[in-house]
């Protein structure tokens, strides 16, 4: 184990790429870069509110000592250390933006673990970058305490995910307009340190295609696969790595339709090349069912980044990133192959998926029809998604008349069904009892199959709502409580929170709706 501030960090993309190497902050354009060096400016006084400590054991990082949390606060930088920003590029609500890059994120380095594993490490919110464009680089403590809380969720979730190891609040004030609509106020600051083996992302691609700088792209393709598939093998690699990422995609987008999550900015600049959930901003889970919902103001009334749109934004995000890989073809027939193959891969998963919610065997094509009715059922009740499913798992075979069905899923009614809507109901879960008769398993292992594919405890947005308010009166009750509970999302060992959202959540900016500074 060794502390963040004794431990030799390494620096190999860095090493690897050019960059802008001044340390100059000020926001322009870096062409002919991948990066630029990107110094923390300090904070006030940073005081450590959170740290992960089983994540803390796999990198294995001692307990920070008062060094360590001026590291993570952005006021030390070891010799060892070389911060710096990414240059990437991204289509953002489905057009071109040109350069972003990290506006708010400074990487410290790479941090190896005993076993040869590698993690970048991160600060978020740690001071303006050539890349904070009019922005001040900072980030508050309602978005802080969201990424750390969210990224570890999803984690338990078994999603794929960067992490956050730790939490700091940084005793500086920072200005904010929450909704965007011109009414700015100043908000406690705070930083995230989070983890991942790579924050590339599509973008990075993105960026040296537009700029033409192709001999970059294929360096930093051939050295990503290198370094991160290294079971590719042979003369086709780059089209095998694009056969991964397609597959990871998919992967990706089956877990968020899944647990429920709603991602609420799937620009490309915030699509990982490894198919982790990256960049948490305007999430949220789904309390009512339905496919509609955004919680991202940003994405209002167009709905691009709803829940039920993602999988298809993540083959748009796809093409995207078979057209910056490209020039690397001679023929690009077997890239569009590749991209077509996403919707084979993402519906197969899928149906394995939605196969394991509802306790089923297998999936035969004739579950289909089931699966579309259970989704159109629970859009027309607008129930709660987590409870409804959790109330499936306890379903008994004798529950079969329309009153004894709708009383059995009351709990996760929001409002009292119309007849024609229990009448529906009603007929589902008969078509759905039938299916479940017909299984080749027991219903125990039926059962079993449901409680790990269902989460009992989701991180509802009021909750986290609900934690921040209590955090910034200097109250941790309800964060430790959270903390806990999402380790153990598929348990009854947190059923405190197992309820509907409350009434006085359903307007309540930071609860139903945020925004892309949330």
């Amino acid at each position: 184990m060794k502390n963040l501030s004794s431990k030799t960090f390494k620096n190999e993309f860095v090493n690897t790429f050019d960059g802008d190497e001044t340390g100059n902050l000020q926001p322009r354009q870096t062409p002919g870069v991948l990066y630029s060096k990107a110094i923390p400016t300090p904070v006030k006084n940073p005081e450590l509110l959170a740290w992960s400590d089983e994540l803390a054991a796999e990198l294995h990082v001692e307990k920070p000592n008062r060094e360590d949390i001026l590291i993570l606060g952005g006021n030390l930088v070891t010799p060892s250390m070389y911060p710096y920003a990414a240059c990437y590029a991204g289509h953002q609500f489905g057009n071109w933006a040109g350069q972003l890059g990290d506006g708010r994120a400074i990487t410290l380095g790479e941090w190896n673990t005993p076993d040869h594993a590698a993690y970048e490490l991160q600060l978020k919110g740690a001071g303006p970058t050539p890349y904070s464009r009019r922005g001040d680089g900072r980030a508050v403590l309602r978005s802080s305490v969201r990424e750390y809380l969210m990224s570890e969720s999803m984690f338990y979730l078994g999603v794929p995910t960067t992490r956050a190891l730790a939490l700091v609040s940084t005793g500086d004030q920072v200005m904010r307009d929450l909704l965007y609509d011109g009414n700015s106020a100043y908000e406690k600051g705070a930083v995230v340190m989070r983890t991942a083996p790579s924050f590339l992302r599509f973008g990075n691609f993105e960026m040296l295609a537009a700029r033409q700088e192709l001999p970059q792209l294929e360096k930093l393709t051939s050295w990503t696969i290198a370094k991160f598939f290294p079971h590719i093998k042979g003369e086709n690699k780059v089209i095998q790595w694009f056969e991964e990422i397609v597959e990871r995609t998919a992967t990706l987008m089956v877990e968020w339709i899944r647990v429920g999550f709603v991602h609420g900015v799937m620009n490309t600049d915030n699509m990982s090349i490894l198919g982790l959930t990256i960049d948490y901003g305007p999430f949220s889970f789904l309390d009512q069912y339905d496919p509609e919902f955004t919680p991202n103001t940003t994405d209002l009334p167009g709905r691009r980044y709803a829940y039920g749109r993602q999988p298809s934004i993540g083959y748009w995000n796809l093409g995207c990133l078979a057209s910056a890989i490209a020039p690397l073809f001679q023929d690009t027939e077997s890239l569009s192959a590749a991209l077509e193959k996403y919707k084979t891969i993402y519906f197969g998963k899928y149906h394995m998926m939605m196969a394991g919610k509802l306790g089923l065997d297998e999936f035969r094509a004739s579950d289909q029809e089931l699966i579309e009715a259970v989704e159109k059922t629970l859009t027309l009740l607008k129930a709660d998604m987590t409870i409804f499913y959790q109330l499936l798992i306890t379903l008994s075979p004798e529950t079969t008349t329309e009153e004894a069905v709708a009383a059995h899923f009351s709990p996760s009614y929001y409002e009292l069904p119309n007849k024609v809507n229990i009448e529906t109901l009603h007929q589902t879960i008969n078509n759905y009892q039938l299916r479940i008769s017909r299984n080749q398993t027991s219903s125990k292992a039926s059962k079993e199959i449901m409680k790990i594919s269902n989460p009992r405890f989701i991180l509802r947005n009021y909750l986290l709502h609900q934690a921040i308010q209590e955090l910034e009166k200097g109250q941790q009750t309800l964060f430790l409580k959270l903390q806990e509970a999402i380790k153990n999302p598929y348990s009854a060992a947190h059923d405190e929170f197992f309820k509907l959202r409350p009434e006085w959540a359903n307007d309540q900016p930071g609860s139903s709706t945020l925004s892309c500074s949330s």
